[in-house]
C-alpha cells in the first residue's frame, strides 16, 4: 500500500539531485542528463519504499511528458523556423541593417541596444555575444572606453533577447515548465523586463556619456557587413516571415501552425529570392543553415570570417536536441516525485511560510538562484523550480505566466553572472573581461528578479488564474 512520504523521503531526492549536479556538473563537468537520470533512480528507490510500483512511476513520467509534448513540438518547430529564416536571408538582413545603424558616440548604451536587437532576432545570446559582441568590444577598445561596462552591457543585451525572443530555447522552455502559453509568457515578462531595461539604459547612458567617437572603426564590423552583403540579396519581402509571427501573436492564433506557415514562406523566399536549392532549404530545417550552401559567382565560402560563421550557422531541428534531452531527463525526475507525493509534501511545508503572493515569488526566485549557483545551467534553473512551484501557483489562483516570468527573471538571465557556469566562462573568454568584472554592469541580469519580487508584494502586474476562480465560483 502506498503511504505518504515523510519529510526526509520528500526532500532527500532534491538534495541528492543538487549534490549530483553541483559535484558532477559543476566540478567534474559531466553531462547533466545522466546526472538527472541518476537522481531519478534515487527518487525511484524512495518511491518503491513508500509503496509505488514501476508501473505507477512510468505513469507519472508519461503524464509529465504528455503535458509538455505540445510545447516540445513548438521547440522543435523553432529549430525549423530559425533554419528557414536564415536561408531566406531574413535574419541576416535584420542583422545587417541593425549593424549599419550603430553610432559609437555612446558605446555602452549602443552595445546594449544592438546586442538586444541581434539577440531578439536570432534567439541566441551566445551567438549575439560571439559576433556583434566581439565587434562592439573592438570599437570600445579603439575608443578607450570602459571595457567592463561595455562587456556587461553586451551580456545584458544578449540575455534581454534570449529572454524575450520567441526563437530562444529558454523562452520556450519556461512556459513548458510552468504550464503557460508562449506569447502570453513573453507579453507578461514586459512587466519586469522593461523597467529593468530602463534602469540599465540610464546606467549605460551615464557610463558612456563622455565617450568620444573620434571616427574609430572596427575591421571586424566592416568585414561582417561586407560578407553578409555578398552572401544574400536584400529585399523588403524578407520581412514577411517575422510579420507573420507578429500578426499571429497579436491575433492569438495557435503557435505551432503560425510558426510552420512562417517557415514555409521563408523557405519559398530562400528559393526564389536567394536562389538556394530545395535540397538546401530542406537541409536547413534539419541541420540548420551552412555557408557551404551559398553558391554565388565570386563568393568563396572557405574564406568567410569566423564571426560570420558563428552568426549564420544556426537553426535546424537538431539544434534543439540538447534542450529536449535535458527536459525529458528532468521530467523523469519530476514525474516520479509527483506520483510519489513528494512534491505535495514539499509544497505543504512551503505553504507554511508562504502567506502572500510576494512570499511565493520570493521563494521561486531563491529556488532559481540556488539552482543556478549549484548547477550553472539555465535549463535546470527553469525546469526544476518550475515543476516544484507549478501546483502552488495554481493553489493560490495565480496564472501560470507569473511563474514562467519569474523563472526567466531569476533563472535564464542570472547564469551568465556565475563565473563557474558555461555561460559565464563563454562570455568572459569571448569578450576578454572577467565575469566578476562585467557582472555589475549586466544590469538587466539582476534587476529583473528584484522587480519580480517588488511586483509580487505590491500585486502590480500579477495575473490571476481566471479559470481557477471561475471553477471556485461554480
Amino acid at each position: 500500500m502506498k503511504r505518504k512520504p515523510n519529510l526526509f523521503e520528500a526532500f532527500s531526492p532534491i538534495v541528492v539531485m543538487l549534490l549530483l549536479l553541483a559535484i558532477g556538473f559543476g566540478v567534474f563537468d559531466l553531462n547533466p542528463e545522466p546526472l538527472l537520470i541518476l537522481s531519478s533512480v534515487y527518487a525511484g528507490f524512495i518511491a518503491l519504499k513508500i509503496g509505488l510500483s514501476w508501473s505507477d512511476m512510468m505513469d507519472g513520467i508519461q503524464e509529465k511528458v504528455s503535458q509538455a509534448m505540445p510545447a516540445i513540438l513548438i521547440l522543435i518547430s523553432i529549430g525549423i523556423l530559425i533554419g528557414t529564416w536564415m536561408i531566406s536571408g531574413t535574419i541576416p538582413m535584420l542583422i545587417y541593417y541593425g549593424l549599419e545603424l550603430i553610432n559609437p558616440t555612446f558605446i555602452v548604451l549602443i552595445a546594449f541596444v544592438v546586442s538586444a536587437i541581434i539577440s531578439v532576432v536570432t534567439g541566441t545570446s551566445w551567438g549575439s555575444v560571439g559576433t556583434v559582441g566581439v565587434a562592439l568590444m573592438g570599437i570600445a577598445t579603439g575608443l578607450d572606453a570602459n571595457l567592463p561596462a561595455t562587456a556587461g552591457a553586451i551580456v545584458a543585451g544578449a540575455y534581454f533577447g534570449d529572454k524575450l525572443s520567441p526563437l530562444s530555447d529558454t523562452t520556450n522552455l519556461a512556459p513548458i515548465a510552468a504550464g503557460s502559453e508562449l506569447y502570453e509568457h513573453i507579453k507578461h515578462m514586459l512587466w519586469t523586463t522593461i523597467p529593468a531595461s530602463i534602469v540599465a539604459m540610464i546606467v549605460y547612458l551615464i557610463a558612456g556619456f563622455n565617450t568620444s567617437a573620434s571616427g574609430a572603426e572596427s575591421e571586424t564590423m566592416t568585414g561582417m557587413l561586407t560578407t553578409l552583403n555578398e552572401m544574400f540579396n536584400w529585399n523588403i519581402l524578407l520581412l514577411i516571415p517575422p510579420i507573420i509571427i507578429l500578426y499571429g501573436a497579436l491575433r492569438k492564433y495557435p503557435t505551432l501552425p503560425v510558426i510552420i506557415f512562417s517557415s514555409i514562406v521563408a523557405a519559398l523566399l530562400g528559393i526564389f529570392i536567394q536562389g538556394f536549392t530545395i535540397q538546401d532549404v530542406f537541409a536547413s530545417t534539419v541541420t540548420g543553415f551552412d555557408v557551404s550552401m551559398v553558391n554565388k559567382d565570386g563568393f568563396d565560402s572557405t574564406s568567410v570570417m569566423p564571426e560570420v560563421l558563428d552568426l549564420i550557422h544556426q537553426g535546424g531541428m537538431q539544434s534543439m536536441t540538447s534542450v529536449i534531452l535535458i527536459a525529458f531527463s528532468a521530467f523523469a525526475f519530476a514525474g516520479i516525485m509527483t506520483k510519489s507525493g513528494a512534491l505535495d509534501v514539499i509544497i505543504e511545508q512551503l505553504l507554511k511560510f508562504v502567506k502572500r503572493t510576494g512570499d511565493l515569488v520570493l521563494s521561486t526566485v531563491l529556488s532559481c538562484l540556488t539552482m543556478a549557483l549549484v548547477t550553472g545551467n539555465s535549463y535546470l534553473s527553469i525546469i526544476v523550480p518550475g515543476e516544484m512551484f507549478k501546483d502552488t501557483y495554481k493553489m493560490k489562483n495565480l496564472a501560470a505566466k507569473n511563474l514562467s516570468r519569474t523563472l526567466e527573471d531569476s533563472g535564464t538571465v542570472v547564469v551568465p553572472l556565475i563565473p563557474w557556469s558555461s555561460a559565464g566562462v563563454f562570455m568572459a573568454g569571448t569578450l576578454g573581461v572577467p565575469t566578476l568584472s562585467y557582472a555589475p554592469w549586466a544590469v538587466v541580469c539582476y534587476v529583473g528578479f528584484i522587480f519580480a519580487i517588488i511586483l509580487g508584494y505590491t500585486g502590480i502586474g500579477i495575473a490571476k488564474d481566471l479559470k481557477a476562480e471561475n471553477n471556485i465560483k461554480e
